[in-house]
């Protein structure tokens, strides 16, 4: 599903180092890969990298056999619309739409139909648990209910990759653990790839593979479980 090689990031081109290089990745359809790493090293840059939200020095990003490195920007959005799916710590749920609409979002998005968008926006909150709220306004969600809500819309339109960038963060623990087992279990069953980044050494231990991100490159790190 997704295959990176030789991925190299710096923020200034004319800097002697990088900030990562040598980056490679594999992700199959179904699997999820926690990222972890220490402050500063890349992690979420990784993520945009991989999203086509920040360009990249060097190497190769393929999605479903396609290339990514060097589309111009409207391609970019075409793929991030029609196959990315990203869940953020902050939910970014917007306050001016219900639950139900904020779901529903990303299929208006690529132009299906009002009827069809909603019903399947329906759906996908049943299978987060949230169909009863689905005429609420996201003010009168809980945080959790809001991580939930992100969970939803991210896999709606069906994704090819999932990207998840500390999606615990901002939740208390129960909730946390509660709302990842959701995310993966979702990923999972909906044959997406999962890249998680977190500096939660329980939530990487939910994935099924657990990478480090250094200067150097990712390398394998058993999950503590």
């Amino acid at each position: 599903m997704l295959e990176i090689r030789d991925l190299v990031k710096r923020f200034d081109p004319q800097a002697p180092t990088a900030l990562f290089e040598r980056v490679g990745l594999d992700v199959a359809a179904g699997e999820c890969v926690a990222i972890v790493g220490e402050s500063g090293v890349g992690k979420s840059t990784l993520l945009n990298c991989i999203a086509g939200l920040e360009t990249v020095d060097g190497g190769s990003i393929r999605l479903l056999g396609q290339e990514l490195v060097g589309l111009d920007d409207d391609a970019l959005a075409r793929l991030r619309r029609n196959r990315y799916g990203f869940v953020f710590q902050a939910f970014h749920i917007l306050p001016h739409l219900t639950v139900l609409q904020n779901v529903a979002l990303p299929l208006w998005l690529q132009g299906v139909a009002d009827d069809e968008a909603q019903a399947r926006a329906l759906q996908m909150l049943a299978r987060v648990g949230l169909a009863a709220r689905a005429a609420d306004w996201p003010r009168v969600l809980s945080g959790g209910q809001l991580q939930r809500v992100a969970i939803a819309r991210a896999l709606v339109h069906r994704p090819a990759v999932v990207l998840a960038d500390e999606p615990t963060g901002n939740l208390d623990p129960a909730h946390a653990s509660t709302v990842l087992a959701l995310l993966l279990e979702t990923v999972r069953e909906s044959g997406a790839a999962g890249v998680l980044v977190t500096h939660s050494a329980a939530a990487a231990a939910c994935a099924d593979r657990v990478l480090r991100l250094t200067a150097t490159g990712l390398m394998p790190q058993p999950a503590v479980r």
